[in-house]
């Protein structure tokens, strides 16, 4: 694919990093964090520093490595197949788990501005798989589709969310962030566990590294993007949840199922409250769209090494891997169908950690193939680098035992796939 028939460009590439980190995070992490009050703000600036730092080594791997596959690409050159696979594997299981949980709070969404849509069971789980197939189909005619559905969903949900951010900062009053720390833990505690709770809001800042071989000159395209793009979608996330923080008394947060939409309700009228409903379904849904553009594109890159089922590295005559976008996608819709019965929330909680957990480790080794690869780099640049990989394991620490033990299965499960590829090439 020479330079001037690659489908995705600067603007493209800062929106699918952008629309991939803000996604329903924004709108439940308020509630969330209540129980920490502003205290809070210590996680929030570990988490932002955090990934600012593997932000960066992201855009320093991106500048070597243009093709597609990201941290799959990164580990296979540093550390060879093995790695390669076992990472590629960690980060589709993340995608298409993460996809359902996205797609449920597509469908929780809808279901506050609509609520008729999502009344039933039936009804609410055919709204998710509704809006998760339709991005699929979008995505099967094609990347430049994708791209610019993309580009417009992130310019519908982030200019509003900046707006309210700003406006509602003009009615936050300082006593509102009282007690400081209304949980009572030390500091350190509290910042560890609220920066745990913030890193799903961070998650896809390395979204334009994965289709890197169809985006225009990768080599200064993709780190510009990935840099700007975590950045605006960081402070965007940040300013709106402590903007709510300072708008709902805790109480009152703490059991709010729509907390930026209970304080657009609270200044502005029921209208507002609508509004921000609607908000939270477009940014979903934009979310949802870029996560299911990704989650074709490792399989797609691992395949073409023979380290994946050649199923997945068919592409059509639009460079468009279809069969893994089915394949992901279906695997997908038989979580939502399988735990539907339980309540949104607990499906949301389930899919989330499936997919953070599954995000860590590609996150970790990526930082440890750059060092592997650049050990004679300046200090200042192996310093950023070390900090950003004591960064990703304390942060897959902070996941919780559960969690670590999801990811070990997830893991476990790849065997199989592994050694079956590896008996095929020998």
């Amino acid at each position: 694919m020479n330079t001037n028939t690659k489908p995705l460009g600067l603007w493209t590439a800062i929106a699918l990093v952008v629309g991939s980190m803000i996604g329903s995070g924004v709108f439940l992490l308020p509630a969330t964090l209540a129980s920490f009050g502003a205290a809070s703000l210590l996680g929030w600036g570990l988490t932002l520093f955090g990934a600012l730092l593997l932000a960066l080594v992201y855009s320093w791997l991106a500048k070597k490595i243009t093709r597609t596959g990201g941290s799959y690409a990164y580990a296979h050159e540093a550390f060879g197949p093995g790695t390669g696979f076992f990472v590629a594997w960690s980060n589709w299981i993340s995608m298409w788990c993460g996809n359902a949980a996205l797609a449920v709070a597509f469908a929780g969404s809808l279901g506050a501005v609509f609520p008729e849509a999502t009344s039933t069971p039936i009804r609410g789980a055919g709204c998710a798989l509704a809006g998760f197939w339709f991005c699929t189909i979008v995505n099967c005619t094609g990347i430049r589709q994708a791209g610019h559905m993309q580009l417009i969903t992130t310019i519908l949900k982030v200019v509003p969310l900046i707006l309210f951010g700003l406006v509602g900062l003009a009615y936050v009053k300082a006593d509102s962030y009282q007690p400081f720390n209304p949980s009572h833990q030390d500091l350190f505690s509290v910042a560890t566990t609220t920066a745990a709770i913030t890193l799903w809001a961070f998650l896809g800042f390395e979204a334009a590294t994965i289709p890197s071989a169809s985006i225009k000159d990768p080599e200064r395209t993709v780190p510009r993007a990935t840099i700007i793009g975590m950045l605006i979608a960081g402070i965007a996330t940040m300013l709106t949840c402590t903007v709510v923080l300072g708008l709902l008394p805790s109480d009152v947060l703490v059991k709010s199922a729509a907390p930026m939409a209970d304080a657009a309700t609270r200044l502005w009228g029921s209208t507002a409250g609508l509004a921000v409903g609607v908000i939270a379904t477009i940014s979903c849904f934009g979310a949802l769209n870029g996560w299911v553009l990704l989650q074709g594109q490792i399989p797609l890159a691992a395949a073409n090494d023979k380290l994946f089922p050649s199923i997945f590295g068919k592409v059509d005559s639009r460079n468009t891997p279809v069969a893994g976008l089915l394949i992901s996608t279906t695997l997908a819709t038989v979580i939502v169908l399988s735990n539907y019965s339980h309540s949104l929330i607990q499906l949301f909680a389930f899919s989330i950690l499936l997919s953070t957990a599954a995000n860590l480790l590609p996150y970790a080794v990526s930082v440890a193939a750059w060092i592997r690869m650049n050990q004679n780099a300046r200090p200042i640049k192996l310093v950023i680098a070390a900090l950003a990989l004591i960064y990703a394991l304390w942060a897959l620490k902070g996941t919780g035992s559960e969690a670590l033990i999801w990811g070990g299965a997830l893991l476990l499960a790849g065997v199989p796939v592994y050694l079956y590829q590896w008996n095929k090439k020998s």
